[in-house]
Formats: C-alpha cells, structure tokens, sequence
C-alpha cells in the first residue's frame, strides 16, 4: 500500500516558507525515507496502522529538526554581481566558518581537550627535534661565504682511516703548488697554561698559521690578525684571544692591545679580540696562537689544513689539484708508497657530520609520533562526525553545497591543529632547553639552538599539514552523505557507516604500523647501547682518578729536567693516604688518544704499493700498567733501568702481536716507528705484549697499538692516573697540593674519575638511544589508545547487536572472542606492515647500531609481540565491558 506522503510533508512544511526548488528536494528526500521506513517496520511484523503512525511520528521529528536549523540559517539574498564581491564573499565566508568552528570546540570541551593535548604533545615534541636539527644542520655557519670553506687532510687509500692530519711539511708543500685556493691556513688544538690570575689555569686553544684569520673570514673585532711573518720561526710569539677570555681574565685592563699574558711560561703579545662568540675549531676555543713553521718537518702529523676556495672552484674540482701535489711530493720524497693522497672536505661536513645521520633518524622517529597523533585525532573525528550526520543530512537537504561543508569540516580542523600548536609551542621551548641540557658535550653547535623565525614557520607548516591530514579524511566523509542512506544508517542514534568503519580501521592500522617501525629502532638503538656498555675498556675501571698536566717548554727545556718531575712527582703521589699507585701516559682511554703514526717491524717489509698502518702509539710510565690493571701477557713491562742512555725498548698490545706475529714470540724482535720516509728512525726491542685496551672509543674494532716509555721519548704534556683504595674524587685536594709544592704555576686539567670518562664516550648513543626510546614508548601509548578508542567505540554501535545476540543464548565469552577477534584482526596486519616497513627503513640506522644488525630477528620478533600483547589488552578492556551487557537493555538501545 502506498501512502500519499509528499502531500503529508509539503502540509507540514508550509509553515516554513522555503524555496520552491528546496522544498521540491526535501519532500522528495523525505517521502522515500517515510516509504522506506514502512516497509521495513511492515516487514518487522507491525500492523498498517502501527507502521503509518510509526513512519508520521519520525517526520515529526525530522519536521522539528528541518524547523530548527531553518530558524538559524541566515537567509541568502542574490546580490549582483561586481567586482570584488566574491572575494568579501568568501571573507566573509572564512569569518563565519571559523566563528562556527570556535563555538563548535567551545561546545565539546572533552573532545576539545584531548584533542589538542595530543597535538601539543606531537607538534611540541617536532618542534624541539627541528630546532636541534635546525640550529646544528640547517643554520649556515657563522662565517662569510661558508660554503667555500674546507678541511684538507690526508686520507690512505686502502687504510681503514679517512681522515688524517698533515705534517708540517705537507701544509707547506701543499700551500705553494695550489691553484685552485683563495687562501690556505693550518691549526691544531691545544690547551695553553695561563698564569696570572689567581691560581694557574689550562685554557682551550689553537696554534694556527698567519693566514688563518684571512681564510675563516672573520677578523678580530680590537686589533688586529697575524702578519705573515708572524709565522716564522723567529718572530715573537702573539696571540688573538676571544671576547670571553678578555672579560674574564682581563676585564681590569682598560686596554688589552699590545699587553702581555703568561701561556706555558712565556710571554705572548695580545694583539687583537675576537668578536663575542666566535669559537673554532671548538667550541670552547679561546687563544689563537701564531704557529712557527719549519718547512723540513715531516712529522709527526698533527696538523689540519683550512682552505677558501676560489670563487668558480669546486671542491671536486680541489680533488684532481690536490692528487697531483700528492704525487709530486711523494716524487720530491722518494716516498716508496703512493696509496695516500690529500683529500678535502667541506667545513660543515666536518663540523657536523658524524652527528647528522642521529638527528635525521630522530627528527623522522617524531615525525611518525605525530602522524600516530594525527591519525588518533582524525578516528575522533570520524566519531564526532557520525554524531553530526544528522546535522549534516539536513544542512545539505536545505541546500548547503558539499564543498561550503568540507570547507567548513577543514576549517575546523586547521582551527584545531592551529590551537594544538600554540599549546605546544611552551612545550617546545621547554623540550629545547631540556634538549641542550641533556646533550652530549661533544654536540657541535649547541650553543646555536633555538627557536627562531624559520622553527617557527616549521611548526605554523606543521600544524597546517597536520590539520589537513587528520581533518581530510573525516571531512570527505561527512560531506559526501547520501540523504537517503544517511537517514536510514542514522536512524536511531547515528550509527556507524560502513565507510566510516573502513576508514577508521584504516587508520589504526596506520597507528599500528608506525608504532612498530618506531618501536624496532628504539630496541635495536637500545640493543646497540647495551652492548656498547659491555664492552670491556681492556683495563680495571674502578676507583681511577685521572688529570692533565702540561709542563710549559721556558721551564722545562730539557729531558733531565722532564724526567725529573715526572719522577717525583709519581713519588709523591703515591705517598698520599688512599693511593694505591700512580702513573703517568701521553693518551687515557677509552677515547682520548693523541698520537698516532705508522711503524716498521724488522725484517717483514711491506708489501709493494702498500703504506705503513697508522697505529695508535701510547708514551707512558712503567707504573701505568699496573694502575690501569692492564694485563701483561707475554714478556715484561718496563722499568727503571729502561732510560734515556739504555737500549730503547718497545711494547705492543695483543692485536699487533697476532696481526703481525701470529705464528712465533715477538719478545726480542726489533720494531721502529715510521715508516721508509723516516730512515733514521732507531729500532728498539720488543720487550712485553700485553691486554688490548680501547683508545679510540669503545665502538672502535680492536687494532694494533705500542707503547713507549716516557723515560726514552719525553712529553711535556701527560695525563696522570690514580688508583686509590677510596673514593678517588676525596683525594683531589690534597693531589693537588702535591703538584703545586713541585710547581706552584702548574695547572691542574681536565679532572675527572674514569667512571665519568666511559660515560662520556657513550654520551650520544645514549642521548639518542634514550630520545628515540622516549618517542618509541609515546607511539606505543597513542597505538594502544587508538586501538582502545575504536573498539570501545565499536562495542557502543553494536551494544543493540550485542543485546540481541546475548538475548539469543550467546554467553560473555563469546563477546569477548567477538571483540577481540575484531581488534586483533587490524592489529596482525599493522603488524605485518609494519614489519616490512621496518626492515627496509632500519637499514638507514646502520651507522648508528654498534654489533647489531639492522635486522636483529630478536628485536623484531620482540616489539612485534609486545604490540600484539598491548593491542590485545587495549581490546580485551571494552570487551570485557561488552560482556556484561544486560540484554534488556540493549535491546532497548537507542
């Protein structure tokens, strides 16, 4: 039986004076409705009567709401149209969409406060990343035209090592046959002993050649810069010191031009200041000294070269320049190798490039923190948006446009994301300053981060993105309703749309699968520092007091006179009380090493084409070894009989001796340093083997070292090393009272017990281990959220199913499978794309993972089962809920 609806709803409408042609749309839409909704309650057992009366009854309802949104929609006159119109037009459009969108938020204060807590979290947590990255990466350095700036060094071409310093020699050779430099300068690092002040001081600085200043292109701010000449071994000793030293050292003279300051007891000439902030090659640089060159000097190598390219030169065009000088010079040497060259590389490469792979791995670990917060805020909206249907339905029946409604659903979300960022941006500053407080000290260019112009333009780009990507989808959705079928899915209460359920599995899914991807590289990261701490130094670490002492050249001007303090001054050390022994060394482990060169061992030349190893060589006391606890394997340490005037001797570590005497002893066998450039070199006897012990860092693989004795190759510059039976910190001062009654304008230097020490040189695998693992467990809670909130939701829609099914003879266990079975269902395949995603993106982590592989089948087996365990929690908790339903009531749901 057919009913005359349309003559029923244009009655009921007649009151609301609509225009013809949306009147026409709204009868026509809402008597299939009325029809639709018969038949089914006719086909549910109900009388004509019954479903007639039923049917009328929703058009009351829909007739109530059609009225109300009547009342408040404004009405649109035609207006003509002019220039300009349509732009005030759609001004004023944005106007009322973003007033509707605030008063939208005002409304739903929870959605509201969840939703921009999360965005805060993630766009904060970018914003404090991209500032690292911006202010160590991305800032040019604070240099005139720094990208002609280079670093030359040597480099062996079948070596393991990459970069090596340059001789004395080398600079010069290199400097007079270029064409392709502007100008060219050398440094090396060093620390100065300064007295004047109130007790004696060591003060980071660098010997650098004349040209320096004119190369880097920066000039000092009072004075002037060195002079040619100043670099010859007879000129008068200057120094250029930075605005920091004046201020602090300094402040009480009115002018600090052409005054002299005390460095390793000698006068120098001040002779300019730098300006405020200017530090290189370190950053805590502070003295330039004017380094005296001698042009037949080959060796040792211990300088860097700084070169300004040409304007039009490349620095692969430097490259081919560079190789042929290397050439000539081994010519000019008779060098019997030619597997070295000279190489160069751009200065922010050098400034910046062991840490830019760690910082683009974060700044990528919380990019996808914020897509997983992205993807947690659009499943909110596609709820919200199953609340607004009806809304939406009638919007559209009255003639708002599917485009004027996805502008407005947008709006909207950029609105939210925009406020979600101006929460998060405290945050940030906040995780900025923590950042820089817990950052290695080693992180170049800290003392540049910030939040400036362009991170705040990153966050404003972040926070649009942001709004588009988790805004799109659910605007999509909503406004492409179909009348009809929205009606009838939104009948009782807004139930879910197929769609719309799609979509939001979709997006757990996502959720899922960056999760893991995050959540690989925070095991494998941690896997990585775990091993790394494990690593055995090669020595006992335990209750180790070190310190740094230089003894200035004016003083000490001869070996006797070295040796002497030395002597004395391990005596009287080791007569304090809680000393258990006291030796000295020119390196400290596990990464302080200061020399390294190449060696020749007596009757196994190399072989042909092929150079020396350079090798780390340690210069130390006989007493070192056994304050370290170093093993001795084979033969004997040295001793007090091994002097100046005696036969030179020689030990070598475990590495060596079975890398180059794996078959027979290498106790008595002859052995030299340097290699057929250095003839004259003398031998000396192998006299002792003994433990590996970690130099270069404890990631570095185990490789040859020696050792040799202070008393037969003496340094004015030693580190002393201190056993003691207590807390090694307690003996400070009376260790330093001893060292000042020997000298009281010695300084004390770099004090640190050798705990410290190891937990510095694992300082950024830890950071970003322990930043990487923080955005890992994030992206697990916002995972295990999403997970939650889409099966709650779900259990809420099917509550009525759920009723008829428990009302059928389904017992609470069922439910729960059911449940389960659904979130599990979308878990197992974020999983299994996440794990495909993973290995193929871990690979990118390679030079981060200390002895695990980027694949390490435990890790991925492990994060894959803890996700799996947190998502079935995260459904078996609504599940739970879903099964104590009372049917009654749930049949009763609306």
């Amino acid at each position: 039986m057919m009913f005359e609806w349309k003559e029923e709803i244009r009655r009921r409408l007649a009151g609301l004076n609509l225009e013809a042609t949306r009147e026409a749309e709204i009868i026509e839409e809402l008597a299939q409705h009325l029809e639709d909704r018969y038949e089914a309650l006719r086909d549910g057992g109900a009388t004509e009567d019954e479903a007639y009366c039923a049917a009328l009854a929703e058009l009351s309802e829909s007739e109530l709401l059609a009225r109300e949104l009547r009342r408040v929609e404004r009405p649109m006159m035609q207006e003509p149209v002019v220039l300009g119109a349509r732009r005030k037009s759609m001004i004023g459009d944005m106007w009322q969409d973003l007033r509707y969108g605030l008063r939208s938020l005002r409304k739903n204060p929870g959605f509201t406060t969840i939703a921009v807590i999360t965005l805060a979290l993630g766009i904060g947590a970018n914003t404090a990343i991209f500032s690292v990255v911006n202010g160590v990466l991305l800032r040019p350095l604070p240099y005139p035209e720094p990208e002609r700036l280079v670093i030359v060094c040597a480099t062996s071409l079948q070596a393991s090592q990459e970069k090596l310093p340059l001789c004395e020699a080398d600079f010069l050779d290199w400097k007079s046959q270029n064409q392709v430099f502007k100008s060219l300068a050398a440094f090396s690092t060093n620390r100065f002993n300064y007295t004047g002040g109130d007790y004696p001081e060591r003060i980071d600085g660098a010997w650098v050649t004349a040209d320096f200043f004119s190369t880097i292109g920066v000039q000092p701010a009072l004075g002037r810069a060195f002079l040619p000449e100043e670099d010859q071994p007879q000129a008068p000793q200057t120094v250029v010191i930075s605005d920091g030293f004046r201020r602090r050292y300094l402040g009480s003279i009115p002018n600090v031009i052409d005054q002299q300051i005390t460095l390793n007891a000698k006068a120098f000439t001040v002779i300019g200041v730098m300006p405020p902030g200017f530090s290189f090659p370190e950053k805590d640089t502070e003295l330039w000294a004017c380094e005296k060159l001698a042009p037949t000097r080959r060796g040792p190598y211990y300088m860097w070269g700084l070169g300004r390219l040409s304007p039009g030169a490349t620095l692969e065009g430097s490259q081919s320049e560079m190789d042929s000088i290397a050439r000539r010079v081994q010519d000019q040497i008779d060098s019997p190798t030619r597997d070295w060259t000279w190489t160069s590389i751009s200065l922010g490469e050098r400034v910046v490039g062991n840490i830019r792979p760690a910082l683009l791995v974060l700044l990528v670990a919380v990019l996808f923190v914020l897509l997983i917060a992205s993807a947690n805020i659009a499943n909110l909206l596609l709820a919200r948006a199953t609340v607004r249907e009806k809304e939406m339905s009638v919007r559209i029946a009255l003639g708002a446009s599917r485009a004027r409604l996805l502008r407005q659903l947008l709006t909207e979300s950029l609105l939210l994301a925009v406020v979600g960022a101006l929460a998060g941006l405290p945050l940030a500053i906040w995780g900025v300053r923590l950042l820089v407080a817990l950052s290695p000290a080693d992180l170049p260019r800290s003392q540049e981060i910030s939040i400036d112009g362009r991170v705040l333009g990153f966050t404003l780009l972040v926070a649009l993105v942001c709004g588009l990507i988790f805004g799109l989808a659910p605007a999509l959705q909503s406004s492409r309703l179909n009348l009809n079928e929205s009606l009838k899915e939104g009948g009782r209460s807004g139930t879910d749309g197929s769609g719309r359920r799609r979509m939001r599995n979709a997006l757990v899914v996502t959720e899922i699968a960056f999760s893991l991807i995050l959540l690989v590289g925070a095991g494998l990261m941690i896997k990585s520092f775990m091993k790394l701490q494990s690593v055995s130094p090669g020595f006992k670490t335990d209750h180790i007091l070190t310190m740094n002492l230089t003894l200035p050249r004016v003083k000490y001007d001869t070996d006797e006179k070295i040796t002497s303090y030395y002597r004395q001054l391990i005596e009287r050390v080791t007569a304090v009380r809680g000393v258990e022994a006291a030796g000295l060394s020119l390196s400290l482990p596990p990464n302080n090493l200061e020399i390294s060169d190449s060696f020749t061992i007596e009757g196994k030349p190399w072989p042909a084409g092929t150079s020396e190893p350079f090798v780390p060589i340690v210069f130390t006391s006989p007493e070192y070894f056994s304050t370290l606890g170093i093993p001795l394997l084979e033969g004997r340490i040295f001793n007090a009989t091994d002097k100046e005037s005696s036969p030179l001797v020689v030990i070598i570590n475990q590495t060596l001796a079975e890398r180059y005497f794996p078959d027979e002893s290498p106790i008595g066998k002859r052995f030299k340093n340097g290699g057929a450039e250095r003839p004259r070199n003398p031998w000396m006897e192998i006299v002792g083997v003994v433990g590996d012990v970690k130099y270069s860092g404890l990631d570095a693989k185990p490789e040859p070292a020696y050792y040799m004795p202070l008393s037969q190759n003496t340094w004015r510059s030693a580190y002393l090393v201190v056993r003691a039976s207590l807390n090694p910190s307690s003996l400070l001062p009376e260790l330093r009272e001893q060292i000042w009654a020997l000298d009281k304008d010695m300084p004390i230097a770099k004090v640190a017990t050798m705990d410290q020490l190891l937990a510095e040189s694992v300082a950024q695998p830890r950071f970003r281990t322990f930043l990487l693992g923080i955005f890992g467990a994030l992206a697990l809670v916002l995972a295990s959220v999403g997970i939650y909130g889409v099966i709650s939701y779900s259990v809420t829609q099917r509550t009525h199913e759920i009723g008829i099914r428990m009302a059928l003879g389904a017992q609470a266990r069922d439910v729960i499978k059911l449940v389960i079975r659904q979130g599990m269902a979308f878990t197992v395949v974020g999983v299994a794309i996440g794990l495909a995603a993973s290995f193929a993106l871990t690979r990118l982590m390679e030079s981060l993972l200390f002895e695990v592989s980027t694949t390490d089948q435990a890790t991925f087996a492990g994060v894959a089962a803890l996700l799996v365990a947190v998502a079935f929690l995260a459904c078996w908790i609504p599940a739970r809920r879903a099964s104590r339903v009372d049917p009654m009531v749930a049949l009763r749901y609306e």
